[in-house]
């Protein structure tokens, strides 16, 4: 059954919407109906017509999409067909960006994007350890190498960085490796060198926070013979970041965030050791140091 008058209606309601974005993008762009004809190459009259006509007549394609290009925004913006006014190509630059990842505990992007993300659940794969859960001295024993003097004054910057992530609105999860976590108990791989002492206070430190920050706080193991993951994090519906090592790979885009989500959430579903399960593991590899 066809409903009568249905198409009509929507085409008016696209003109309006038209109208309204047009006058919104000149007023935004500082310029006025005389430029934008100028702009465009047709008549003001042409332009004064389509903004003050309140029928369902839509201008041509050309006329649209010159429009769009002299405004900076996207000609489906202005016929109604997007709610971003950035044009295809300033999309895909502002939904993937490439930064700078400075080897250091204090980074003003990373926290940055926390602040951004609070009161959304961040969801991360990290690279080692997650700082945010170290001792004092592991935070030295790693980053002393790269900051010489100054490990000191950043761990202290840090730890009031660390402190206001676990007293924000976010619900932080994470997702280790569990080879990791037992290459750290065992002082082996990256973690070589590293003495018992430090090894066992660590571990009681992560099974303390871990059982006392829970459910806020979820850190699971995943096996990585089983499954991959690339360092990254994802700040709530946002934002998800690739690690790469010497950058961060940003993605602001729904769909790419959503697959990010997904993959993280299969790691925690599939995981070797659950969070409640994990204080329990963290002191039995204390106890076998």
């Amino acid at each position: 059954m066809q409903i009568t008058g249905t198409p009509k209606t929507d085409k008016r309601h696209r003109a309006a919407l038209l109208r309204s974005r047009l006058t919104l993008a000149m007023a935004q762009a500082g310029t006025n109906q005389t430029a934008l004809a100028r702009a465009i190459g047709v008549d003001r009259s042409t332009l004064s017509q389509l903004l003050k006509d309140e029928g369902a007549r839509l201008p041509n394609a050309h006329v649209v999409a010159s429009c769009a290009q002299a405004l900076g925004v996207s000609s489906d913006w202005l016929l109604g067909l997007s709610d971003r006014p950035e044009r295809a190509a300033d999309l895909l630059a502002n939904a993937l960006t490439l930064t700078e990842a400075p080897r250091a505990l204090i980074d003003e992007q990373i926290f940055a994007w926390h602040q951004e993300a609070e009161g959304y659940k961040i969801r991360y794969v990290p690279p080692s350890l997650p700082d945010m859960l170290k001792t004092r001295e592991i935070l030295a024993w790693e980053y002393e190498p790269h900051l010489g003097k100054t490990t000191e004054q950043a761990i202290n910057a840090s730890t009031d960085r660390l402190e206001w992530m676990r007293a924000s609105q976010s619900d932080y999860e994470i997702a280790l490796p569990l080879s990791d976590l037992h290459a750290f108990a065992e002082g082996s791989g990256y973690y070589a060198g590293l003495c018992p002492d430090k090894r066992r206070a660590q571990l009681d430190q992560m099974a303390e926070l871990t059982e006392a920050l829970y459910p806020r706080l979820r850190v699971t193991l995943y096996d990585p013979r089983r499954l991959y993951s690339a360092p990254l994090t994802v700040f709530g519906p946002l934002l998800a970041v690739l690690y790469l090592g010497r950058n961060y790979l940003a993605f602001r885009d729904r769909d790419r965030v959503a697959t990010f989500t997904a993959h993280f959430d299969h790691l925690v579903k599939q995981a070797e050791v659950s969070a409640r399960a994990l204080p329990a593991h963290l002191k039995g590899l204390r106890d076998a140091i």
